[in-house]
């Protein structure tokens, strides 16, 4: 089924025949419905007139094989017979329980408010009170309405759910090509930035200038590398997740406010993983941003690197106002953030960095007043 918002007269041809279809099915189920409780009626009007009959010519032998064969074929509908002497006589009732009397009153109540009781009346006198019940058949086949409810109800929440996501993939999609745009855009203007700063070398300016100017102009290709890589799946490569944590932490310190007091721990010196080295640091980016955002410029930032087994742990460590327990889901979610001008992409990407494309796992370790701690882990190759 192709919910292609290029198809929305279609789409909705398609709803609203499938909603009268299922309508009509309601309203032939309802018209079937009175038609057998109709039948079952003139069935116990029969029964009652060949009950008069014989109650009238017992004596005729016709009549009671005839009143006997009326009687024996219902097998299906219950009935309570109150002559007029007061005298009880039901059919297709549990017997152990038609011997009570409260039971019997109880259930002369229950068929009067399902079915009119029928008089058996002979000539003017009044020598029978018939009252019946709805046959097991009629009780099962008036819940199939509800049933078709709740179908519809069910039907529609695919429906929803089938436009929700097809909406949300459409998206997805948008985003994915604003980003490989604007990847392009930048290509531009960064490759005269190359060439202005090959041509500031050759000028007699500090050396440390154009060293940082390359820097600045090799993290501009690196973000373009990552907004390329949007929406398609990523190439991985052994590299040492110490070396390229650390070179992660080195540039953000050196261009971090001078309030951030930042600190790096390691209990190995090399380990092979894994990785796309552009969308890894990308991740280290975003969770370290996260934590000054959080600390509002002022406080430490500590990466710590722990191996476990074939897994190693990469945790960072702020002193900000910390996340409540109940978030601790959410915050991965698209749109959620607590910053006044954030879209709350972060860490949604960082989920998908880590979890779809690296395999590792990311969470909310532990987070209070004092700090959070984010720990991402990945799968080791030694």
């Amino acid at each position: 089924m192709n919910f292609n918002p290029k198809n929305k007269s279609s789409n909705l041809i398609l709803l609203i025949a499938s909603f009268a279809i299922v309508s009509l099915i309601l309203w032939n189920t309802n018209s079937f419905f009175k038609k057998f409780k109709e039948e079952e009626r003139l069935k116990m009007e029969i029964w009652a007139t060949a009950q008069s009959e014989f109650q009238q010519s017992s004596e005729d032998a016709d009549l009671g094989n005839l009143h006997l064969k009326v009687f024996q074929n219902n097998t299906s509908t219950p009935m309570i017979l109150v002559n007029k002497d007061g005298s009880v006589k039901t059919n297709n009732m549990a017997k152990e329980k038609v011997i009570d009397s409260v039971y019997v009153q109880n259930q002369i109540v229950k068929f009067q408010n399902e079915n009119i009781p029928i008089s058996i009346d002979q000539q003017g006198e009044h020598l029978a009170t018939l009252y019946y019940g709805n046959s097991e058949v009629l009780n099962k086949l008036k819940y199939y309405p509800i049933a078709l409810l709740l179908i519809i109800f069910l039907f529609a929440a695919v429906i929803f759910f089938f436009f929700k996501t097809n909406k949300a993939s459409e998206q997805n999609k948008l985003w994915a090509g604003m980003a490989k745009e604007t990847a392009h855009q930048i290509g531009t203007p960064l490759s005269s930035l190359l060439g202005w700063n090959e041509l500031l070398k050759t000028e007699n300016i500090n050396p440390e200038i154009t060293k940082e100017i390359a820097k600045d102009i090799f993290r501009l290709e690196t973000i373009t590398e990552r907004f390329s890589k949007i929406g398609s799946l990523p190439k991985l490569d052994p590299h040492d997740i110490v070396k390229e944590t650390k070179d992660a932490y080195e540039y953000l310190k050196l261009r971090s406010s001078k309030l951030i007091e930042f600190s790096f721990n390691s209990n190995v010196d090399h380990l092979q993983v894994m990785l796309n080295v552009s969308l890894f640091n990308w991740t280290i980016e975003n969770l370290v941003k996260n934590g000054i955002d959080a600390m509002k410029g002022k406080g430490s930032i500590h990466i710590e690197i722990i191996t476990e087994g074939k897994q190693v742990h990469i945790r960072v460590s702020d002193t900000g106002h910390g996340i409540p327990k109940s978030d601790f889901q959410a915050i991965f979610n698209p749109g959620v953030t607590s910053k006044k001008r954030g879209w709350g992409l972060g860490l949604s990407l960082v989920k998908r960095i880590v979890e779809e494309y690296h395999k590792g796992k990311i969470k909310v370790l532990s987070s209070n007043k004092q700090g959070t701690v984010m720990q991402l882990t990945l799968k080791t190759l030694s």
